[in-house]
């Protein structure tokens, strides 16, 4: 569920729960986003499951839950899941998969007394203001709940890289930066400091670690430019230029072989609430 979003539709740094346009825009096409985007390492889930408060299944509230598929792995291991998405037509497509969902922005969800084993965010906490965020989580949680919020982050082979920031170059000339010029990770990075710092500021929360857990998963280049239109921001490129950009993209997969494998690292910035569980 990685999100490449252009630098000049998804502002980086602490502005990017502002881009509220580009934040609410992955349901223009929600099943091809259910479709596309990949999940998370078990061993992720499993960490979150083992380290929050029980007896009985933990309950787990998924924060920009999107179409469900952060909740469907925990629905999975034993959890019981509430979605929280902005998105109506998200929300529809995850209660199609037999997901509870309230549709609210995560600052202005309302828990209504009620107290969380864990709170999770897949590839959605850079669109929540990482304090107002934090703020929420902590009367969401139980004394002791693990808050973990999370991302999966795309490693291409060099080259392949490479060629993919050539396309983006060509063909949105105007991108002040162009995400695929460095690695992605040192850009997520520096999403999980705003994330750490938010619940540092929350006051509620243990001192926030960080997981890191490395996986790949091949893919053929019918896969890969089925997942691009549903990165952040996609969507609003003019058409003639995302025929362009898929165009480049497939060409260039094309020259590597037609398929290739995507190494990811899932960064996860976590924490519990204060307290004895």
């Amino acid at each position: 569920m990685a999100a490449v979003p252009p630098a000049r539709t998804r502002p980086s740094g602490p502005e990017s729960h502002q881009a509220r346009e580009v934040a609410e825009s992955f349901g223009t096409n929600a099943s091809r986003y259910d479709r596309a985007r990949p999940g998370y390492p078990g061993a992720l889930v499993e960490r979150i499951v083992a380290a929050s408060p029980g007896p009985g299944p933990v309950t787990v509230l998924d924060v920009g839950c999107g179409t469900g598929i952060v909740a469907r792995q925990f629905q999975a291991a034993g959890c019981e899941v509430l979605g929280v998405d902005p998105d109506e037509r998200m929300a529809g497509q995850a209660r199609e998969r037999g997901l509870e969902v309230e549709v609210a922005t995560f600052e202005t969800w309302d828990p209504a007394g009620r107290a969380f084993g864990a709170v999770v965010a897949g590839q959605a906490w850079h669109w929540v203001d990482p304090v107002a965020g934090a703020a929420r989580a902590a009367p969401a949680l139980r004394p002791g709940g693990r808050f973990a919020v999370f991302w999966n982050v795309f490693q291409p082979p060099a080259e392949l890289g490479q060629a993919f920031a050539a396309v983006y170059r060509r063909v949105l000339p105007d991108l002040p930066a162009n995400v695929w010029d460095r690695p992605l990770l040192d850009i997520y990075e520096k999403i999980g400091d705003q994330a750490a710092d938010g619940m540092r500021q929350a006051g509620a929360f243990g001192e926030p670690g960080r997981w890191y857990f490395e996986w790949s998963r091949p893919y053929t280049r019918g896969e890969w430019l089925e997942q691009v239109p549903t990165f952040g921001g996609h969507s609003q490129i003019p058409p003639a230029d995302q025929r362009k950009l898929l165009a480049g993209i497939g060409a260039a997969i094309d020259a590597a072989g037609g398929t290739f494998t995507m190494g990811f690292t899932t960064l996860a910035v976590t924490t519990a609430r204060a307290g004895a569980a």
